[in-house]
């Protein structure tokens, strides 16, 4: 006699597929375990969030909205803002010649700065990343320009590139070179050099922090792996090592082009934007239209501009960039 089943099995035809639900699938209102979270939970969760959305809202949205409300209104920093005038303020900007040269010069400062940069910060990085004598004080030395604020470090160049008193013109007379009569700053053809070649010595530094600290990530065992197989020390860094610095160097470049659209200090305190624009950039450019001519319109535009310039290139880097090394680490 068979006793029948105590457990009762499901109907299901020949022809159905067996249900199936995926263990990672988590349902709404419930937390990852399959437990139904509880409404303590939920309020813990806003509780926690909250004031990193607070602080965003004032300090990101906030900001950004009112730079798009006073760029579609003539207004002169005063007063009621009343005079609507459309997507006139960005017709201006986006003519006016003054402004594309600050584009232009932006540009040339995030080229410059990767191509002067990179190359110098790898090389110091793999020299400091060989066992020698004083290699913690040359870190050190080499890192104290990027520790200096903006403002203090061109203060300190402007001193030292003064015509005829200053130090560079001094050095330079010293060797039989002859230095320009308006000083290198105040020379159009050499100012945005000068300034170049001021912004390498203050941030160099970072370049060779961070690809040392790449540097230093890599397994020994690719070392050792690389000298059995006979491979020279050039040829170990150059076809080895530098390929796997590939997600360091990368976020250093997107890291150079966003200081770069942001450039202001340095180039306010050693030219002011000069001489005859040869140095505006971008972030100059609106603090010249809002808070010495009083074209706060105009300065709301530009601004808006440059904020949308540097979302899409965070948004080129997210897709491009980041999705590869995130998909190269899985």
């Amino acid at each position: 006699m068979t006793l029948p089943s105590l457990t009762a099995e499901p109907d299901v035809g020949a022809g159905d597929p067996a249900p199936a639900e995926r263990p990672d699938t988590v349902r709404a209102g419930r937390s990852p375990g399959g437990r139904r979270t509880t409404a303590r939970e939920r309020l813990e969760i806003v509780a926690f969030v909250s004031p990193a959305l607070v602080l965003l809202g004032l300090f990101v949205v906030w900001p950004v909205l009112s730079a798009v409300r006073m760029s579609l209104y003539r207004w002169r920093g005063f007063g009621p803002m009343d005079d609507f005038v459309g997507l006139d303020n960005y017709r201006r900007v986006l003519t006016d010649d003054v402004f594309t040269q600050a584009v232009t010069h932006n540009l040339v400062i995030v080229v410059l700065s990767i191509a002067i940069q990179l190359p110098l910060g790898l090389a110091v990085a793999l020299l400091l990343n060989r066992r020698m004598r004083g290699r913690g004080v040359v870190r050190t030395l080499i890192f104290v320009p990027y520790v200096l604020a903006e403002v203090i470090a061109g203060v300190i160049w402007f001193q030292l590139m003064i015509p005829d008193t200053g130090v560079v013109d001094g050095l330079l007379g010293g060797v039989g070179v002859t230095p320009p009569d308006q000083g290198f700053l105040g020379t159009p053809g050499l100012a945005l050099w000068a300034v170049m070649a001021v912004l390498t010595w203050k941030y160099l530094g970072l370049a060779i922090l961070l690809l040392l600290a790449g540097l230093q990530s890599v397994p020994e065992e690719v070392y050792e792996a690389a000298q059995l197989d006979g491979a020279s020390w050039w040829q170990t860094q150059r076809r080895i090592v530098v390929p796997l610095l590939g997600p360091t160097i990368r976020t250093w470049c997107f890291l150079s082009m966003i200081g770069s659209l942001q450039l202001f200090d340095m180039v306010w305190v050693l030219t002011g934007g000069g001489p005859a624009n040869a140095t505006t950039t971008m972030a100059t450019y609106l603090v010249t239209q809002g808070t010495q001519r009083g074209n706060y319109g105009i300065a709301g535009a530009a601004s808006v501009v440059l904020f949308v310039i540097g979302v899409v290139m965070a948004a080129l880097y997210q897709r491009l960039v980041l999705r590869r090394d995130t998909e190269d680490a899985r």
